[in-house]
């Protein structure tokens, strides 16, 4: 396999338009840094030839390396309840993933050898998520890797980690969304104003969302041919 296709720096994905943000001279730099906006969707900002190469080389090498993500709905969730209108949800969600808190986890030593780590944590991602969110990132940020395939989804949930001291004030995750053209549509659908009103496709070749978290929000089951697949490649930075 040739390791092409992941460069080492971030930056070699990007398109002219995201070169122009990185460089800090786009209108979208320090968007998340305005209170009202907490979720970017751009389709602009990677080179879309060179993400789909990325997303060919990701299922072809790491597909049978991932894990399953299996949240399901609570069995008693219903016959459980002891009043009207008393329902409580926890985050479900159902899709395959790569941790990368340790490399003793699956898939991690594979990403590794295809220089996908290398790459997302290269100075330029960080540097790209800084610019977006209009502030200094912390080092040493979290990566993840998912793979949505078809009725994969992630119910309503918030991302706010009150008893992480680091966490709990905010942060930012920035995700580079590779769908393939057999998906047909996935949506992300988030809060503003305390209902959930907003709605986006994720279901894009070769997008760019980014979180000013914590808020509520969802991803909608993604809907395609049997071999439909959606790689998000995720870092969560901390504020400096």
């Amino acid at each position: 396999m040739r390791n092409t296709a992941f460069p080492k720096e971030f930056e070699d994905l990007l398109s002219r338009v995201g070169r122009r943000v990185l460089a800090g001279t786009h209108p979208l730099c320090g968007a998340l840094a305005n209170p009202r906006t907490r979720f970017l969707a751009q389709d602009d900002l990677l080179d879309r030839t060179k993400a789909q190469r990325v997303r060919r080389v990701l299922e072809e090498n790491l597909a049978d390396k991932l894990e399953t993500i299996e949240k399901p709905i609570p069995p008693d969730s219903i016959w459980g309840m002891r009043h009207d209108y008393g329902e409580r949800l926890p985050k479900t969600s159902r899709a395959r993933t790569i941790y990368f808190e340790s490399r003793r986890e699956p898939g991690v030593k594979p990403a590794e050898k295809l220089g996908l780590v290398r790459m997302m944590r290269s100075q330029s991602f960080r540097a790209f998520a800084e610019a977006l969110a209009g502030r200094k990132l912390a080092s040493g940020w979290g990566l993840q890797v998912l793979r949505y395939g078809p009725g994969d989804y992630a119910g309503p949930h918030n991302d706010h980690h009150p008893e992480n001291k680091d966490a709990k004030g905010g942060y930012i995750d920035l995700h580079l969304s590779l769908a393939s053209p057999a998906v047909a549509h996935q949506w992300l659908v988030y809060s503003r104003a305390g209902h959930f009103s907003e709605i986006v496709s994720v279901a894009r070749p070769a997008a760019v969302t980014a979180y000013r978290l914590p808020f509520w929000h969802y991803t909608t089951p993604l809907v395609g041919k049997p071999n439909a697949a959606r790689w998000v490649l995720l870092g969560t930075f901390l504020y400096r």
